[in-house]
């Protein structure tokens, strides 16, 4: 059975660092597609970066600007997301999506960013 299960949000201020995880069970995170996204409120969910199942090459939508980093971590089988230099406007429930037809989605999890 798929799960996904997200951690690592919380409050950060202006400028600060978070580091999300997406456990996952059910499948193998080494040879899947996966991506991040995200959704403000009042706003559509939106895409944040996504990582191949064979290349590992992550790539990223234009607001992210360098700020942020997938990967996967293949010895606890889970989907990190690392984000710097965070701004208000990052704000958002964060969702780690298992790219498959349907797609699978964790619970999400939420990040501030405020003084």
């Amino acid at each position: 059975q798929v799960q996904l299960v997200e951690s690592g949000g919380g409050l950060v201020q202006p400028g600060g660092s978070l580091r999300l995880s997406c456990a996952a069970s059910g499948f193998s995170v080494s040879v899947s597609a996966m991506s991040w996204y995200r959704q403000a409120p009042g706003k559509e969910r939106e895409l944040v970066g996504s990582i191949s199942g064979s290349s590992y090459v992550p790539n990223y939508a234009q607001f992210v600007e360098g700020r942020f980093t997938i990967s996967k971590d293949i010895a606890r089988n889970s989907l990190t997301l690392q984000m710097n230099t965070l701004k208000p406007e990052d704000t958002a429930v964060y969702y780690c999506r298992l790219d498959t037809l349907p797609p699978r989605w964790g619970q999400g999890t939420q990040v501030t960013v405020s003084s």
